[in-house]
């Protein structure tokens, strides 16, 4: 075991967490035995300590092997078993921000996240990654073949029929019941492809008065309504919206499976396209937050030095958050023409790693008539990790004191920002009641 926390003097101390850049680039960080003494002596301090047990399946799975081994201690479990945690682990930060005592600047330098990724890293570049994973992260791929205008009826079909999610499964291990998304061929980014200018701008704050859209694979591709909205809510509030000349994925699947490399291929692509809009006087919005925190922290950290890497994390902003700032400064309207009533909200995990607050439900309790209760949990989606046959039960035990509490809540409406999650909610909801999203509800406040 690690020395002493107490006789340290370090545990529990009033610093703020630090974060430290990946280091991916690195010759020792693909290094197989530094990994594996590393995983080592940090499952060693977590075993001591076991304040992650109620978070995801990482955990558990950790000290089960633990406790089932001779010793009772990690050096008593085989290495090779070291891989069912970090397969369990999504990468959502939980344990980083809110339960572990042990993050820097604690001598003992805990991220287990980043461990968990650098793992995932390892194993993808010694060709371990399963070609159904590399599949399901290609995200612009496989929306770009099933959007098109033919294909996407036989596709949707498809995946609404039970024999069409037996072949899914059979294929690419997808279990049946888990919530798999529509496909358009009418994407957001062509609805709103070469917008006229309607606003002057109006700065305030950090906030110029004129957005970027960064539509994101699922909302371009999946639920273009969503980007929609945005662009309805934020014009009614006098703020230009308009799109970069063009998008890929920002990244956050190939970073789940470990694939940096491609990480910095869409890096490459994106934050040039981005930098433009920038020069051009407009700030940067995403309405996934997996999306907005990919450019907000993973990419800088990944890209420490990258000077537009971060330009772009300083002009991010999840739409919310956006919102709120206008609306500090006055320029939100409040000229709302329907109650919403009582809104069941979910807080995603990579909204509330953000660290700026519930933005979201602050905005909407604007609005007369409206109470909404916040439900810190994670769903259990957690990207690609609920859909898979192997880990779908997981993903709903991890989910179910979220469904429990919307489906006992009895609320008007129930939100997640991120849309992922709220049909994951759906999918263990007894009446299967389909959520909606936190910007259609201001819109529908709005009476837009």
């Amino acid at each position: 075991m690690a020395d002493d926390p107490i006789k340290s003097g370090h545990e529990g101390g009033l610093k703020a967490p630090t974060r430290h850049a990946l280091g991916w680039q690195e010759p020792d960080f693909y290094d197989a035995t530094a990994l594996e003494k590393e995983l080592e002596r940090v499952f060693d301090i977590c075993h001591g300590c076991r304040r992650c047990f109620n978070l995801c399946n990482a955990f558990p799975t950790l000290f089960d092997l633990i406790d089932a081994s001779k010793t009772g201690e990690i050096d008593g479990v085989d290495k090779k078993d070291f891989a069912q945690v970090v397969d369990h682990c999504y990468l959502c930060d939980m344990c980083y921000m809110t339960k572990c005592p042990y993050v820097p600047p604690h001598p003992w330098n805990v991220d287990f996240p980043h461990l968990m990724l650098r793992a995932k890293a390892v194993k993808h570049r010694n060709g371990g990654t399963r070609w159904r994973d590399q599949v399901l992260s290609s995200t612009d791929a496989v929306g770009a073949i099933a959007g098109i205008p033919v294909v996407v009826e036989a596709v949707n079909a498809v995946n609404k029929s039970p024999l069409g999610r037996k072949l899914l499964d059979a294929v690419l291990h997808v279990h049946p019941d888990a919530p798999v998304p529509t496909y358009v061929s009418k994407t957001v980014r062509k609805q709103l492809a070469r917008r006229p200018a309607g606003t002057v701008a109006q700065p305030a704050g950090s906030t110029s008065g004129k957005v970027a859209l960064f539509a994101t694979c699922y909302v371009n591709r999946n639920e273009p309504q969503i980007g929609l909205d945005l662009a309805r809510v934020y014009e009614h509030n006098g703020i230009e919206v308009a799109l970069a000349e063009r998008e890929t994925c920002c990244g956050m699947p190939k970073l789940e499976l470990g694939d940096l490399q491609a990480v910095e291929r869409l890096k490459d692509n994106n934050v040039p396209q981005l930098l433009a809009m920038i020069e051009r006087g407009y700030d940067i919005v995403a309405p996934i937050p997996s999306c907005v925190l990919m450019f907000k922290q993973e990419l800088p950290l990944m890209f420490p030095d990258d000077a537009g890497v971060a330009k772009v994390r300083d002009h991010i902003f999840d739409p919310f958050e956006y919102l709120a700032l206008r609306h500090k400064a006055g320029l939100l309207r409040t000229d709302f023409a329907r109650p919403l009533g009582k809104v069941s909200y979910h807080v995603a995990c990579h909204l509330r790693v953000q660290n700026i607050g519930l933005k979201t439900r602050d905005v909407l309790q604007l609005i007369p008539g409206t109470t909404v209760e916040p439900i810190e949990r994670c769903s259990g989606h957690n990207g690609t990790y609920g859909v898979k046959r192997e880990f779908r039960d997981k993903s709903l035990k991890i989910g179910k004191p979220v469904m429990q509490r919307v489906q006992a809540g009895g609320a008007d409406y129930y939100a997640s920002d991120c849309p992922m999650a709220g049909h994951q909610i759906e999918s263990g909801l007894e009446n299967h009641a389909q959520p909606t999203h936190p910007l259609t509800l201001l819109k529908i406040a709005y009476g837009l």
